[in-house]
């Protein structure tokens, strides 16, 4: 299990692993949990490369960042 710590967004943690390149068993600690759960099962199974080139860059209000940005971050930094 992959452990990301957050920067800049309401979420403090990401927890996921990656299985024959593939997002598995992805969850948020804190943030929007409605988000959060369904940006969890929207990527479930999807690969690590095509997750990262939908995600990085999201912006969440001007933060600069997003939760579905530190999944991207989060995942160049487990390759």
């Amino acid at each position: 299990m992959h452990v990301y710590k957050t920067h800049g967004t309401c979420s403090r943690e990401i927890h996921f692993d990656i299985v024959d390149n593939k997002v598995t068993n992805l969850t948020f600690i804190g943030g929007c949990a409605g988000n959060t759960l369904g940006l969890s099962k929207l990527v479930e199974g999807m690969s690590v490369d095509e997750v990262i080139k939908r995600l990085k860059g999201v912006d969440c209000k001007g933060k600069g960042t997003s939760c579905p940005d530190q999944l991207a971050k989060a995942l160049e930094e487990a390759k």
